[in-house]
């Protein structure tokens, strides 16, 4: 039986991991941080804790669902007492992506700006779309709800630099994340990302490729949370057993 930390635990995400748990025949909700309190009722027999060192010692394997200032204590402290980690947190800065590098030296961790079988599939087919359509112009656009605090969406941005990748671009040198005035043409090489912010949409994204005459366009999305919070289980029982080094959602789903 894997025990599971979940990280997050009062996010949207972190309770339906809360729930999702009570379906895994292999696993069991172990611990549970919190900084302050829960605002729910948990099972008794959960330590529901806000000592970072009894948390980590108290699972098999983190989850997390949180903010990127949280996900970036639980890489140093997990650095000092190393245990598997599922990151599930996006908008981390670069240097909370150096640090879970860093982590990723010493102990297994699987890192995804989205978990859902669909979207990976979907960067697999973005970065096969950019390199085939050679002098198409790729626009992407994402929706999400009014509460969600980064943008682009983390897993827009993975989604650009899959079809940056494609190209043989550097993203950082092509991405375009707002368009305002006489700004001139599009340039050949320029990757747009655009962020919608609206109601409640759980998730929704397009690539696009177009061109004189034609254009495709790819869909995602995501109809509940729910498909995060299985995602991430999924990732975690197979992450258990994984030796140190930094891991994929599409590594966990075999995608090439």
């Amino acid at each position: 039986m894997i025990k599971i930390g979940v990280f997050g635990a009062s996010g949207r995400v972190g309770k339906l991991l809360l729930e999702n748990i009570k379906d895994e025949k292999d696993m069991s909700l172990s611990t549970v941080f919190v900084r302050s309190s829960l605002d729910f009722s948990i099972d008794p027999s959960v330590l529901v804790t806000s000592d970072m060192h009894s948390f980590l010692n108290g699972c098999d394997i983190v989850i997390d669902f949180s903010l990127p200032e949280a996900c970036e204590t639980l890489l140093e402290e997990a650095i000092k007492t190393p245990k598997p980690l599922v990151i599930g947190t996006t908008g981390l800065s670069p240097h909370q992506i150096n640090l879970l590098k860093q982590a990723s030296e010493i102990m297994p961790v699987l890192y995804a700006t989205n978990m859902s079988l669909g979207v990976a599939l979907l960067n697999k087919l973005v970065y096969q779309a950019s390199a085939a359509l050679d002098g198409f112009d790729i626009e992407i656009v994402e929706m999400h709800h009014r509460h969600k605090k980064d943008a682009p969406s983390g897993t827009a941005l993975t989604l650009s630099e899959s079809a940056a990748s494609g190209r043989g671009l550097d993203i950082n040198k092509v991405r375009v994340s707002g368009r305002d005035g006489n700004i001139g043409e599009r340039t050949e090489d320029e990757i747009s990302v655009m962020a919608l912010r609206g109601g409640d949409i759980v998730g929704r994204h397009t690539v696009g490729f177009y061109n004189d005459g034609e254009f495709i366009e790819l869909n995602h999305t995501a109809t509940s949370r729910s498909t995060f919070s299985k995602g991430a289980l999924r990732a975690a029982n197979w992450l258990s057993d994984k030796e140190a080094g930094l891991y994929s959602i599409s590594d966990c789903l075999e995608i090439d």
